[in-house]
C-alpha cells in the first residue's frame, strides 16, 4: 500500500475531504499552479494534529494553505501534500462582551462582518481582503493603518512536535508582514481570539463599506492576483517607486504590471508562473537600477 493510499484511509477515518492530483489553479487567487499529489479539507484540530504525524513520520513533504490569497503556485506542481485550511475549519464565537474566537479557516471577511454584526469594533481595516483568519495573522496582514497585531490576543497552534501550544500575541513577533509563525515553518496556527471594543454598528458598517469601496476604486479585484505584490520598503511604497520606474502595464505573457494599481501584478487571463516570476523581477532589476530601492516579493512561492 503506498503512503497515498494510507492517507486516504486515515482521512476517511478523520472525516476529512481528500482529493488525488488536485490543480491548484483551484485554490490560489492568482489562478495559476499545476496539481498537488493530495489536498485534504481540514476539519478540526484533531485531525490536523494526526494527519501532521503521519506526514512527519513517513517525511513527507506537506504545505498549509487558507484561501491561497498570498501563493505563487508553480505550474509544474507540487509533490507532496497540500493540508487545506479553509472553510471545513471555519467557526466563530463571541467570548463575553467584546471578545471574538475563531478557528483558523474562517473567512477574513466573514469575521469582520460578525464583528459588526455584535457591535464590536478593531477589524474595520480587515473586510474585503482575502484571506483566512490564520493566513492573516502569520503574515500579520493589514491595511489602512490597521493589522492583525492591533486585535489579537492570543492563539493556539501545532507545533514541530504536533502539540498543541498556546501563545500570547506579546510573544508573537509581529511586526510589518511578519509573526513567529512565519519564522517557525513547523507551526501551525489553529484558532485565535480577539480583544475588540465596543462600538456603534451603523458606524462599524459605515467605515467597513468606505474601506471595501476604496479597494474596488483602487485595486484591480477584477482580475486574478496574489494581492500586493511587493512589500513596503523602508522609506518609500512599492507602488510609487514601480510607477516612478514607468512600469505601469509592463506585462511578460499573460503577468501584468496593474495599470489600475502599480504594486500588484495580475494575471490577464492565461499568465503562467514563468511569466510572473520573469515579470516580477525585471520590476526588481530596474527599480533597483533605478532608484536603489530592493524590492521584496510579498506571496509566497509554492513549488
Amino acid at each position: 500500500m503506498t503512503y497515498t493510499d494510507e492517507l486516504s484511509s486515515l482521512c476517511r477515518k478523520l472525516c476529512c475531504e481528500c482529493r488525488a492530483e488536485e490543480s491548484l489553479k483551484r485554490h490560489t487567487t492568482f489562478k495559476i499552479g499545476g496539481n498537488c499529489k493530495i489536498l485534504i479539507n481540514i476539519n478540526s484540530s484533531n485531525s490536523l494534529k494526526e494527519i501532521l504525524k503521519f506526514l512527519k513520520e513517513r517525511n513527507i513533504k506537506y504545505f498549509v494553505l487558507g484561501k491561497g490569497s498570498n501563493i505563487l503556485a508553480d505550474d509544474n506542481g507540487f509533490d507532496g501534500v497540500i493540508l487545506k485550511v479553509s472553510k471545513d475549519f471555519s467557526h466563530i464565537e463571541k467570548i463575553g462582551e467584546t471578545e471574538i474566537f475563531c478557528t483558523a479557516g474562517t473567512s477574513l471577511s466573514k469575521l469582520c462582518i460578525f464583528a459588526m454584526e455584535n457591535s464590536l469594533s478593531g477589524l474595520e481595516f480587515a473586510y474585503g481582503i482575502p484571506g483566512t483568519a490564520g493566513g492573516a495573522l502569520f503574515m500579520n496582514a493589514g491595511a489602512y493603518g490597521g493589522e492583525l497585531r492591533d486585535v489579537v490576543k492570543s492563539a493556539h497552534y501545532i507545533n514541530e512536535a504536533c502539540e498543541i501550544c498556546s501563545i500570547d500575541a506579546k510573544d508573537m513577533k509581529l511586526s510589518y508582514r511578519h509573526s513567529i509563525f512565519s519564522e517557525q515553518s513547523d507551526w501551525i496556527i489553529t484558532d485565535m481570539t480577539f480583544s475588540m471594543i465596543k462600538g456603534d454598528y451603523e458606524q462599524i458598517k459605515e467605515k467597513m463599506n468606505e474601506l471595501l469601496n476604496k479597494r474596488k476604486d483602487k485595486q484591480p479585484l477584477e482580475f486574478p492576483s496574489a494581492g500586493s505584490t511587493f512589500k513596503r520598503p523602508e522609506g518609500s511604497y512599492a507602488s510609487l517607486l514601480i510607477e516612478q520606474c514607468g512600469l505601469k502595464g509592463m506585462s511578460v505573457g499573460g503577468a501584468e504590471v496593474s495599470t489600475k494599481h502599480s504594486g500588484f501584478v495580475i494575471n490577464k487571463g492565461d499568465a503562467t508562473f514563468e511569466d510572473v516570476i520573469k515579470l516580477t523581477d525585471k520590476v526588481r532589476k530596474c527599480v533597483l537600477e533605478k532608484t536603489g530601492y530592493q524590492l521584496e516579493l510579498e506571496p509566497i512561492i509554492l513549488k
